[in-house]
């Protein structure tokens, strides 16, 4: 059975669910989650996208993301994603979220209500090479300095969460 996304209003409110694709299909408003790990240096977990994704491939982004499943709590999802992509378990606590939308070129639209997810880890992930090519830790700073140079290297949410809410990471 295929990936069921949970369709919100708004106010993050479900109003149902959908197959993921076609949600992606038709735009849909669904709930997702963005986790965010840091160490004790203030530096971030990014990782890079493995190369069969079906949209942004090999593209930087943050440590993890993905969508709850029914019935699962952000922290739950977050903390499932994190273990099955990165190898890793972290407490996980929830900082804001926002609604984005970002259309790809293969025809499918991300339009989520994204919780953001943020984290301490200390050593270096066991990725899932499934999931992500490879990971680097990078300072906040640095991030936003190669966003700006080299934006084409990073996926559409990842770009929206840092312009958008920079300090918001800068100080959670």
């Amino acid at each position: 059975m295929e990936e069921q996304v949970i369709l919100v209003d708004k106010n993050d409110t479900q109003i149902g669910t959908m197959a993921k694709m076609e949600a992606h299909e038709k735009a849909l408003l669904h709930r997702a989650f963005s986790v965010f790990v840091f160490n004790n240096k203030g530096a971030l977990l990014l990782q890079q996208r493995a190369a069969h994704k079906y949209h942004s491939p090999l593209l930087w982004t943050n440590t993890c993301c993905s969508h709850q499943r029914v019935g699962e709590t952000n922290i739950e999802a977050g903390k499932r994603r994190l273990q099955e992509e990165m190898g890793f378990k972290t407490p996980l606590k929830e900082v804001f979220s926002f609604i984005y939308k970002a259309p790809f070129d293969n025809g499918l639209t991300e339009h989520e209500l994204d919780h953001v997810l943020i984290g301490n880890y200390e050593e270096d992930p066991v990725i899932n090479k499934e999931e992500v090519a490879a990971f680097k830790w990078m300072s906040l700073e640095a991030v936003k300095a190669d966003i700006i140079e080299n934006p084409d290297s990073y996926t559409a949410w990842f770009k929206i969460i840092f312009k958008e809410s920079y300090k918001r990471l800068s100080n959670a």
